[in-house]
């Protein structure tokens, strides 16, 4: 699975550090920027719980990954062939439907794999080979740009190369079949409500991530500001770049220490990784401080992202286990989709600096409070 992530985002990452760009050189500004990565994020998520819940129901989970993977590889390379903003919103939501059909049985099967001793090791280790694919993903990216400067479309072509390798890559996963869950009733409206049965733990840890999703919007804000701040497009993507170095190198022994000091204390430290980074970018105009910046913003990914799939997993019954996996990306999503469209608002009302100090503001009041919450692990 952790292969077929790294080829997914070879094509992913490809696309993703020249997408503002390509998306400014056709017209659209920030607030249209924010508008369609909201949308898209919301689409992924309302999509994730639903297609977790078949996949529960139907003991089943490699034909969701089968067909989420195939979908978003090649919805990705079509985003370049018409520079219509109708068309870039219908390829980029299906991309992202395609990564909610796959997300929660995927890692509801990277959950089976381990122990709740070692989750944390688990989903780091594919936080690492797919960040990995991330990093790649810009040095192509960035190699084009350096001999095509301007010339973003054709890049959207090269996406089918790794999307290609994902599809063979998929071929060699084997599945261990699990336990039916017997549902009756509307399995759309069962999934969306699973926060009636959820447990009390799985709750108060949601709803504290939530919040905090609100301050944190899309990472095209963070390339966009560093572009507006005086960087050439090789710069930003190389930028991105570091990032994606830093965030894949640490993943995995940062997963393996939540396994042992525990996945709050690992949050927590991603939370103040993530407050000193949007406190920075809010003034900073200087490249060097911007790839130390980045530095933290990696960090903040390795401690947060893998870390939370692997906490929530432990607070979950095993037959819900990929429905409660869907409906935390799934609020995430919707949450990321809020923040996305109260970015871009602030950036055209208010300009960037007050973007990222909002959010830094924010983060740390919900830092405090999670820090003083006693939960299981």
């Amino acid at each position: 699975m952790s292969v077929i992530s790294f080829f997914g985002d070879i094509a992913s990452e490809l696309l993703y550090p020249i997408m503002p760009l390509y998306l400014k050189s056709i017209g659209m500004g920030a607030l249209y920027i924010g508008m369609l990565e909201g949308l898209a994020d919301a689409i992924a998520g309302l999509s994730k719980t639903y297609f977790g819940k078949l996949s529960d129901v139907s003991g089943r989970r490699m034909p969701f990954v089968w067909f989420g993977y195939v979908l978003s590889s090649f919805s990705k390379a079509a985003i370049g062939l018409f520079a219509n903003p109708a068309w870039v919103l219908f390829t980029r939501s299906s991309d992202r439907l395609g990564k909610g059909v796959r997300t929660a049985s995927r890692d509801a099967m990277l959950s089976d794999e381990a122990t709740p001793q070692t989750k944390g090791a688990v989903f780091g280790f594919h936080r690492s080979l797919d960040t990995l694919g991330a990093f790649v993903g810009p040095i192509l990216a960035l190699v084009y740009i350096n001999y095509h400067p301007g010339e973003y479309r054709k890049l959207f072509a090269f996406a089918l190369i790794p999307a290609i390798f994902v599809v063979i890559s998929l071929a060699f996963v084997k599945e261990k079949r699990s336990v039916k869950k017997v549902e009756k009733g509307n399995l759309f409206w069962s999934s969306l409500t699973y926060w009636k049965i959820a447990t009390p733990e799985y709750k108060r840890i949601i709803s504290l991530i939530l919040v905090f999703t609100l301050m944190n919007s899309s990472d095209m804000f963070l390339l966009l500001k560093a572009r507006e701040s005086g960087l050439s497009d090789v710069q930003t993507i190389s930028l991105y770049i570091f990032y994606n170095l830093i965030y894949a190198g640490s993943s995995y022994p940062i997963g393996v220490l939540s396994d042992n000091w525990g996945k709050k204390k690992i949050f927590l430290m991603g939370m103040v990784f993530f407050i000193i980074t949007y406190a920075a970018m809010a003034f900073n105009t200087r490249l060097e401080y911007f790839y130390l910046i980045f530095v933290f913003y990696g960090l903040f990914a390795a401690a947060t992202e893998g870390i939370t799939k692997a906490w929530i997993s432990n607070l979950c019954q095993k037959e819900d286990l990929a429905t409660a996996l869907g409906f935390q990306s799934t609020s995430q999503s919707l949450a990321a989709m809020l923040a996305s469209f109260t970015a871009g608002a602030i950036w055209m009302t208010c300009g960037a600096p007050y973007v990222f100090a909002f959010s830094s503001l924010g983060a740390t009041v919900v830092a405090v409070i999670l820090a003083r919450e006693r939960v299981i692990e």
